[in-house]
């Protein structure tokens, strides 16, 4: 996730955060926003509960509209540049970030589905596994697509 710079003596140890760090870690703040959502949200933890306009209940499901636009937007724009990275490594920690949210939203579901009292947070929940399923498979599928035009299978008939 972070790669570190070796042009300078006086860069060592300065890094970048590469495009699929910048993934990951959105993975986890989703993972982190959803454990607020389920957990936390209607027990007036901050002191802010409905006070603030764009977290107002009654538009949720435009904020989670918004929520997965931005989220797979960016996740599976990251894939084709997780391919390109020398290490591995990042390219299938960036793809397999998704299933930290979608492990939160399922525990919610069928671990504590007295969490989602309303029909609201039935629909966002699903709504959220969707969106990480979504993002796990479609990462899958691009990566699959693009590692085969990269090794040369399937090459165009003649």
């Amino acid at each position: 996730m972070v790669a570190a710079t070796h042009d300078s003596p006086r860069s060592v140890g300065t890094g970048h955060l590469s495009l699929s760090g910048i993934s990951v870690l959105m993975a986890l703040a989703l993972a982190a926003w959803e454990v607020y959502f389920f957990w936390g949200a209607g027990r007036n933890l901050f002191g802010l509960e409905g006070k603030l306009g764009f977290f107002t209940p009654d538009r949720l499901g435009f904020n989670m509209a918004w929520l997965v636009f931005f989220y797979l937007g960016f996740q599976l724009i990251s894939i084709p540049f997780a391919m390109t990275y020398r290490e591995q490594f990042v390219g299938v920690l960036d793809g397999l970030a998704s299933v930290v949210p979608l492990l939160v939203a399922a525990v919610a579901i069928v671990g504590h589905p007295e969490l989602l009292r309303t029909a609201g947070r039935w629909e966002a929940a699903v709504l959220l596994v969707l969106v990480s399923l979504a993002d796990l498979v479609g990462g899958f599928a691009i990566t699959i697509g693009l590692s085969r035009r990269t090794i040369g299978f399937g090459a165009p008939a003649s």
